[in-house]
């Protein structure tokens, strides 16, 4: 996120609404899974960042990434543009071209949604999904073992980059990120708990604790330039520690960098990382 104050609204605004649906990335209603959200200009990132096809893909992958995060197949997908007056047919073709390749990549069919104008380029999206063996964020029990996939810190350097007028690669995490979708289907039956990566690892590890009542040691100190990135959209998952092998086997299988950096204990967890929401 591009704001911080210490006051986290965000946690504030949700817990006034308490029912069985709220608490992981998506909600899970009868057979479908659903999951939304908002991909913001100059909130999640500035024009001069990206392109209209980058932006596109990437609004579109970080809403998928909350159906991988439940061991889901997304279906289907409801876009919102709001559209500035400033935007040609040719960005909107942009627009359309990125998100045809993802919607395409991962099987998913656009089946509506809503335009509408506005001063700057706001996109929400919804993801429709269905799973046979649904992971979800509340199960993680005494002992279990912590692990995340890929490598964290990038997306936190690459926008500290960005703000200081410096350039990044095309291919770059913050512009092109790389879900972990193989790794969890393969791995799901060996899981215990999962959620998707996106307001850093210390600050989504705080969600675990309180939704389980639950704590962490870690066995190594983590820098909190690694602990604290955002967007990174990497997996944070849980299990038992009799599946270590098995699951390092499916990691290197689908060439997904592993790392087991915790154990849950009963212990109290403290989050040393700022709010990245209000």
């Amino acid at each position: 996120m591009l704001k911080e104050v210490s006051l986290n609204l965000e946690n504030y605004f949700i817990s006034q609404f308490k029912n069985d649906y709220i608490g992981d990335d998506a909600a899970v209603v009868g057979d479908y899974i659903y999951s939304k959200d908002a991909f913001f200009e100059n909130v999640h990132f500035k024009k001069k960042w990206l392109s209209y096809y980058e932006i596109a893909k990437k609004s579109l992958l970080i809403n998928i990434s909350d159906a991988v995060a439940m061991n889901a197949k997304p279906k289907y997908a409801l876009l919102s543009v709001a559209m500035p007056s400033s935007m040609s047919r040719s960005d909107a073709d942009e627009l359309v071209r990125g998100f045809k390749e993802i919607s395409e990549q991962f099987g998913v069919e656009i089946i509506g949604g809503d335009t509408i104008s506005n001063t700057k380029l706001d996109i929400t999206i919804t993801i429709i999904s269905q799973s046979s063996r649904i992971l979800l964020r509340t199960k993680v029990r005494e002992h279990y073992l912590l692990a995340y996939t890929g490598v964290l810190g990038k997306s936190a350097y690459e926008l500290k980059k960005l703000f200081n007028l410096g350039k990044i690669h095309k291919n770059s995490k913050f512009i092109d990120i790389k879900l972990r979708d193989t790794f969890i289907a393969k791995s799901a039956r060996f899981l215990q708990a999962g959620m998707d990566i996106s307001d850093g690892l210390l600050s989504d590890l705080e969600k675990i604790a309180i939704l389980n009542k639950i704590g962490f040691h870690f066995f190594k100190k983590m820098d909190k330039r690694v602990a604290c990135s955002g967007e990174e959209y990497e997996m944070l998952i849980a299990f038992d520690k009799r599946d270590l092998i098995t699951l390092k086997r499916r990691a290197k299988q689908s060439r997904t960098p592993l790392t087991v950096f915790a154990q849950a204990r009963r212990k109290k967890y403290t989050n040393r990382c700022k709010a990245h929401h209000f």
